[in-house]
């Protein structure tokens, strides 16, 4: 009996010994990586920006004379035709410059017409002084005094037809000005704006003040997007787009590259370029003035290899690191495998092609058993933001499915976890 008291005392002490140590002891730290799948499928590469949406052919309808607004036939969203009334405008005064007109217009055809008269008598007088000249009954002078009259009265009949024109043409004037009185509508469409009311004085001095804004058809739209001038150089007419809008967050509208403008915008030293998207609005969901969030699809790549675009990003812990570099035999069998030694501080560049400046050497870390067994040197392509096209050598090493470390977790024994990266 006492020998097994002996014994479960012993038992106790080591257990309490052990228990100890754990506590006291120093801590064991250990590395818990996160890791993703290499996958294959396709990558679309795409452009963001934002723009706004207006109509494609927006016409601005206003009045050449001035006034004051005497009838509006036309509202907020009105669908007009095209010659239909959209507003009158007080008539009164430009009447009374027809009328004055007019009677302009008479009094130079009266003058006209004595002007003719004077032509006739001044013709008459000259034929028969010319007779008794020729008679020797008259004098010379006389017969030069017939002449002359008669020149002048030609002339004067040619400046009252010519006043008769300048009336005919102010009077075509003011009758022209009391038709612009009526504003008609130059197009087939909706009306989006009216800026008048009746009673409101319109003054047409300077430039055509603008009453109505008619869009043709709003079953086809326009995005004017802006793109930044880094990402300009990717976009091309014809390309593929997708519009979102806060107003429709369920639903996403086709778009194409219409146009690509030259003229650069500056905002807070940031340059941006105009793209025109055209976008279909057969439902009318879409209305002008609308911000659309546009994605522009630049290339689409599809049946690749594709590596997470965190792996890129991913730093292993400095003491991993370190002892993955200081053992050699890993080290050997990893560059048989096609694995890389650590890279050097500031990485190594590889060369692409006949590139002046080869780029910067991406490296990805491959992870085994839940640990990292190396690093391989890898070429991209196509990304999508998350997701990055391998290409090159790697493709010979890396398989789909195969685990990649994308940040890791540090944990010590004993005590709570900490540090995520």
């Amino acid at each position: 009996m006492k020998t097994v008291k002996f014994l479960l005392l012993i038992l106790a002490l080591s257990g309490g010994g052990y228990a100890a140590l754990r506590f006291f002891g120093p801590a064991e730290t250990r590395y818990v990586y996160r890791t993703q799948s290499v996958a294959r499928g396709a990558i679309t590469s795409s452009i963001s920006a934002t723009g706004r949406v207006n109509a494609v052919e927006m016409v601005e309808v206003g009045t050449q004379v001035s006034g004051t607004i005497k009838e509006i036939h036309a509202d907020f969203n009105s669908p007009v035709a095209k010659g239909q009334l959209l507003a009158v405008l007080d008539p009164d005064v430009l009447t009374s410059r027809v009328e004055e007109s007019k009677a302009s217009l008479a009094v130079t055809q009266a003058g006209a017409v004595r002007a003719r008269a004077e032509v006739t008598n001044s013709q008459r007088a000259a034929a028969r002084n010319r007779e008794l000249w020729e008679r020797k009954l008259i004098a010379r002078s006389e017969l030069d005094t017939a002449e002359t009259q008669l020149t002048m009265a030609r002339a004067g009949l040619t400046e009252a037809n010519s006043r008769v024109i300048q009336a005919q043409e102010s009077l075509r004037q003011a009758e022209t000005n009391l038709g612009y009185t009526k504003i008609f509508s130059p197009i087939d469409g909706v009306v989006i704006s009216r800026q008048v009311d009746v009673g409101q004085t319109v003054a047409a001095s300077l430039q055509a003040p603008t009453l109505f804004s008619i869009a043709k058809d709003l079953t086809h739209m326009q995005v004017e997007a802006n793109i930044d001038e880094a990402d300009i150089g990717r976009i091309k007419e014809g390309q593929r787009a997708v519009c979102k809008f806060d107003s429709w967050p369920e639903d996403s509208f086709d778009a194409v590259v219409f146009q690509k403008r030259l003229n650069p915008e500056t905002i807070s030293n940031v340059v941006t370029y105009v793209v025109i998207l055209k976008v279909t609005n057969e439902e009318n969901k879409l209305m002008p003035g609308m911000t659309a969030n546009v994605s522009v699809v630049t290339e689409r790549r599809n049946d690749v290899l594709k590596i997470p675009a965190a792996a890129l990003r991913f730093a292993p812990p400095a003491e991993v690191a370190e002892a993955l570099g200081e053992v050699k035999s890993v080290e050997r069998n990893r560059q048989a495998a096609g694995l890389l030694p650590i890279p050097p501080r500031g990485g190594r560049r590889a060369r692409s092609g006949n590139s002046a400046t080869p780029p910067p050497e991406q490296v990805v870390w491959l992870v085994e058993d839940e640990r990292l067994v190396g690093s391989l040197a890898v070429e991209t392509g196509v990304s999508d933001r998350t997701w990055v096209e391998l290409r090159g050598e790697a493709l010979s090493f890396i398989r789909e499915g195969q685990e990649l470390a994308v940040a890791f977790t540090k944990e010590t024994v004993g005590s709570a976890a900490a540090g995520t990266k």
